[in-house]
């Protein structure tokens, strides 16, 4: 199996780390995330995954030649974009293709089975599928319900909504690639709701695994107190 990891983005919400570090070399615990991803991978079975590298990419790459305990169980591939194409368009530059393969944000802390994920998309016929994770957003204000005459017909304190995200991290039929451009931008939403529009299938993968998305400061303090308490789901061969 092939995975992609997007591995790019310059991570300005987590300075000051990022000054220096690329994101996905950010460390939560004793491993930066991106080897953490990299070894559920081989867990998973991967024998190849291509890093989609732009920002401080000479350090991600220089990391992993230092890792061969790394290399002789997947390869890794790199590709290098000088101007950002968005979270579908750098597809575009992949080759070899031809069977299903996994997308994923290269700053995901998740104990998602990739290898379920994987059997329910080619189970499905799908072109695409997105891993979700329920969410519960608090807002901490009354909120008034009011009708077309501003009429006050309902109050709720802080009300609690729950809501279905997307975990950054999707299953691909190698068929979506032709309707990405080299070189245009294209974002992942804009390319899900492209291929809804004509009539494919995109489904959501329901699953009860842990996530965090290690976009700011506060999510990469929970994601490192998170990983040290459960090292060994997140790590299952550690």
């Amino acid at each position: 199996m092939k995975a992609v990891i997007l591995a790019g983005g310059k991570g300005t919400r987590l300075a000051p780390y990022t000054t220096v570090l690329p994101k996905p070399l950010v460390p939560v615990g004793d491993f930066p995330i991106l080897e953490i991803i990299i070894l559920q991978l081989i867990h998973h079975n991967f024998k190849e995954v291509t890093l989609m590298v732009g920002y401080l990419s000479e350090l991600i790459k220089a990391y992993f030649m230092q890792r061969p305990s790394l290399t002789k169980k997947i390869q890794i591939n790199y590709i290098t974009e000088e101007h950002p194409t968005g979270t579908a368009g750098s597809l575009a530059f992949l080759e070899g293709m031809d069977d299903t393969f996994l997308v994923m944000n290269g700053d995901v802390l998740t104990t998602l089975d990739y290898s379920d994920i994987i059997k329910f998309h080619n189970s499905n016929e799908s072109m695409l599928t997105i891993a979700t994770h329920k969410k519960q957003v608090k807002i901490d204000l009354g909120v008034l319900e009011l009708n077309d005459s501003d009429n006050v017909t309902g109050y709720l304190e802080k009300p609690v909504k729950d809501y279905k995200v997307s975990m950054g991290i999707y299953i691909y039929n190698p068929k979506v690639l032709k309707f990405i451009k080299k070189g245009e931008y294209l974002d992942f939403p804009t390319l899900a709701m492209n291929l809804v529009d004509q009539g494919y299938i995109v489904k959501g993968y329901n699953n009860d695994a842990k996530w965090l998305d290690i976009g700011r400061i506060e999510d990469f303090h929970k994601a490192t107190e998170e990983f040290e308490k459960h090292k060994n789901l997140f790590l299952p061969n550690n």
